[in-house]
């Protein structure tokens, strides 16, 4: 179970794409989603998400599956059917609630070395025709939820990460560079630093991000490069649990 600070961090974003009406008052999406993550071992061949509308009016969604990667520009996604979505469109009356099973339509990891997959499921609002005595903006929610699929023989994933810090090529920056050298992902949020007298500064206080297994991520940091060679430490949220990591410090340009 998340605490309720982080599934805060976690809460959609509005998007852009919104109907403009005649009045500047908002009508609000009633589209909700739970739970925010998905991981199936690998002898489960499903899981589910439940859909509610708290609104008072209809709302229609839709579930697409994206195959999840990381190379060295960040996040790839692409369309998969690794996962199925079932059923992949709804339509929800204000007030009800209903179940999308998510189906496992491949083999799970397996053989020596195998890390865990990662998904993301897609859930868009499409937005519908209101009432012709609807005034206001009619926001349509996008959730982006991560799914990840544990290996055959292995009951928990773990992540192990390297990490280090590069001065940007100006010199007035800080790259934060972070490599996952275990079989499953890491979670990063609430990135802090305090330095050598003590004073704490938060760089990242929601999600960072994630690492997928055999990947490496890259953050610039706002901190003077100066507070790194004087000495001090990191701390951060990894997979839910606070800790203090080992940072390397590399003083050459990147």
């Amino acid at each position: 179970m998340l605490s309720p600070q982080l599934q805060r961090m976690l809460r959609p974003t509005l998007l852009i794409s919104t109907l403009l009406l005649s009045s500047s008052v908002a009508v609000a999406a009633g589209l909700q989603v739970s739970p925010i993550s998905l991981s199936l071992q690998a002898r489960e061949t499903a899981s589910g998400l439940t859909l509610s509308n708290t609104s008072n009016t209809v709302v229609q969604a839709q579930v697409r599956v994206q195959k999840w990667t990381q190379d060295g520009t960040g996040d790839q996604l692409i369309p998969s059917r690794g996962l199925l979505a079932s059923p992949p469109m709804i339509e929800l009356q204000p007030g009800e609630r209903q179940l999308v099973r998510i189906i496992r339509a491949k083999a799970p990891p397996q053989g020596a070395g195998a890390i865990e997959d990662a998904y993301r499921l897609l859930v868009n609002e499409v937005p519908v025709n209101l009432p012709e005595n609807t005034s206001g903006l009619q926001f349509a929610l996008s959730y982006s939820l991560p799914v990840f699929i544990q290996p055959v023989g292995v009951t928990k994933t773990s992540a192990q990460l390297q990490w280090s810090t590069h001065l940007q090529s100006d010199s007035k920056a800080v790259k934060l560079r972070v490599s996952n050298r275990g079989n499953g992902h890491a979670q990063l949020a609430g990135l802090s630093f305090s330095d050598a007298a003590g004073t704490s500064t938060e760089l990242y206080p929601g999600l960072l991000g994630y690492v997928l297994p055999g990947a490496t991520m890259n953050w610039t940091l706002k901190i003077p490069p100066s507070v790194l060679t004087s000495g001090g430490k990191f701390k951060v949220m990894l997979n839910g649990t606070q800790t203090t990591p080992d940072v390397t410090l590399d003083t050459n340009t990147r």
